[in-house]
């Protein structure tokens, strides 16, 4: 099977499962794109991505080809298979809509239609609302292109965004349903509202995580942990 491409434009949003070994690879086309990122158990809505586990038990800030994003049960959604950027953060949010509105000014869809100012908070809401989900169920996402760092006074600074044909590719360990956006990142210096737009291809061919996804035992006890999540569900 060919894989799948489709193009999503800036300020947009969206959501799909992938299945367990499945492929979805993110590029950003012109240079300059974010892309927000939650993870859930399609099973089981309770089980969502969990930053602070992903960073703490890869004692890392950054993400990056090698890691593994995880959920608050213990659990790998996927790993990142390849990444030309080096650099992912998961740790300044998303914005709301008045601080899109402040940043860029008031849009609304009546006025500009698809080229409004959407906000990734709204974004991630009207995914989540396709599931029976809403504001209780928001976690900290991820935001792919964006490499920040900490001043001495603990302020965070983001230093690159994006980079024109940069891709990061995942690949699955469990069913996870993914939501994403591609709304501004909540540091960007832009002075108008960034217009880049986001590649996407997802390839149903079924491979397991790299190896590099593995050399930490944590990441070895997280598949284990999957494998017994798999094993009860076929019981």
């Amino acid at each position: 099977m060919k894989p799948y491409q489709t193009l999503l434009p800036s300020g947009a949003h969206w959501s799909l499962v992938m299945r367990s070994g499945s492929a979805l690879t993110l590029t950003d086309v012109e240079g300059g794109a974010n892309v927000g990122l939650l993870f859930y158990n399609p099973e089981n809505l309770l089980e969502r991505y969990n930053a602070p586990d992903t960073l703490k038990c890869q004692h890392t800030f950054r993400l990056t080809a090698g890691h593994c994003l995880y959920s608050d049960m213990g659990r790998i959604f996927c790993g990142i298979e390849h990444d030309s950027f080096g650099w992912h953060e998961s740790v300044c949010g998303t914005l709301n809509a008045a601080q899109t509105a402040a940043r860029f000014g008031a849009s609304t869809y009546q006025q500009a239609r698809n080229l409004r100012h959407q906000n990734g908070y709204d974004s991630f809401l009207v995914e989540l609302a396709k599931y029976g989900l809403g504001q209780r169920d928001m976690a900290s996402c991820l935001n792919l292109f964006a490499q920040v760092r900490a001043d001495d006074s603990g302020t965070l600074q983001l230093e690159r965004q994006g980079a024109a044909g940069a891709s990061v590719r995942l690949r699955f360990a469990m069913d996870t349903l993914v939501l994403l956006h591609t709304c501004p990142h909540p540091l960007s210096a832009s002075q108008d509202y960034p217009r880049q737009p986001v590649q996407i291809e997802l390839d149903a061919q079924h491979a397991p995580l790299p190896a590099m996804c593995l050399e930490r035992d944590e990441n070895q006890r997280g598949l284990r942990n999957n494998a017994l999540y798999q094993l009860q569900g076929e019981m």
